[in-house]
């Protein structure tokens, strides 16, 4: 059937370079590097696993899950990015949705989404022609309550049974998980960074170690990451959809100036 060809997760922002110069073009290479390893693997399909930031989801909608099943993804344009339109993979789409469903998970369908930074800025970086047909599968990190590592484990597994047993046969499958690291917005310790956490959050993920990233809770990510730390739950749902896949931190900058600990990773398939 259809294969997982690749996956990468990056942090999803980028802010002014002022100041930080070298690292704002560390971090920004980084992410070029993703992309052009994403590139490599001629995907059919591009899947970006990452949160939605209140502008498609509501407090009164805390799905921990769900899909867009757009044809054509016309992106919010927040934080002054461009709107133009990125082509949706509709029928990868509703066809995983359906198939999370009929195997007990819940999952929102959405129509009229409108991306905003978590999927544009690694996506804009990735694949800046936008050619590649995308499908985006949201992990609520937003309202709660988000749903627990174990579940997001859980979930990347049920995607890579889904690519694999479902999909057409040949077709090529890239992943890119957007989110994180530690950071904390909108409460008092805005702009500090847990680098150390970063660090081995991330040394897990490359080693082959997502199952142990599985066993964390919210609570402990909370703490030692912060409000907007829980969004490496797209993370952790990559490395279910790759158990045991070990890779390579690409980049890693703490930069308290952007409000977050920047990483980025390839894992080896």
């Amino acid at each position: 059937m259809g294969e997982i060809v690749g996956a990468f997760a990056t942090s999803h922002v980028l802010g002014a370079p002022d100041g930080v110069e070298d690292q704002a073009e560390r971090v920004f290479q980084g992410m070029r590097e993703i992309g052009r390893r994403l590139h490599a693997t001629r995907p059919d399909v591009l899947v970006v696993i990452t949160a939605d930031h209140l502008n498609n989801f509501h407090a009164d909608q805390p799905a921990p899950f769900a899909v867009a099943l757009d044809d054509v993804l016309v992106p919010y344009g927040d934080m002054g990015l461009p709107t133009d339109p990125v082509p949706g993979a509709a029928a990868f789409a509703q066809g995983l949705a359906d198939f999370l469903d009929d195997q007990g998970q819940a999952v929102q369908t959405l129509s009229g989404v409108r991306p905003d930074h978590g999927v544009m800025i690694p996506h804009g970086v990735v694949d800046p022609n936008r050619t590649l047909p995308t499908a985006l599968l949201y992990v609520n990190a937003a309202i709660a309550p988000a749903p627990e590592p174990e579940a997001c484990w859980r979930l990347g597994g049920l995607l890579k049974t889904y690519v694999e047993t479902v999909r057409p046969a040949g077709e090529r499958v890239a992943l890119l998980a957007g989110g994180g690291l530690s950071h904390w917005l909108g409460v008092p310790q805005e702009g500090q960074v847990n680098a150390q956490w970063d660090l081995a959050f991330m040394a897990a993920m490359t080693e082959g170690r997502g199952a142990e990233l599985a066993r964390l809770t919210n609570a402990e990510i909370l703490e030692a990451a912060g409000n907007g730390g829980l969004e490496v739950s797209a993370w952790i749902a990559l490395a279910g959809a790759t158990p045991g896949a070990r890779g390579e931190r690409l980049y890693y900058e703490p930069m308290p100036s952007w409000a977050s600990g920047m990483g980025g990773l390839a894992l080896t398939l």
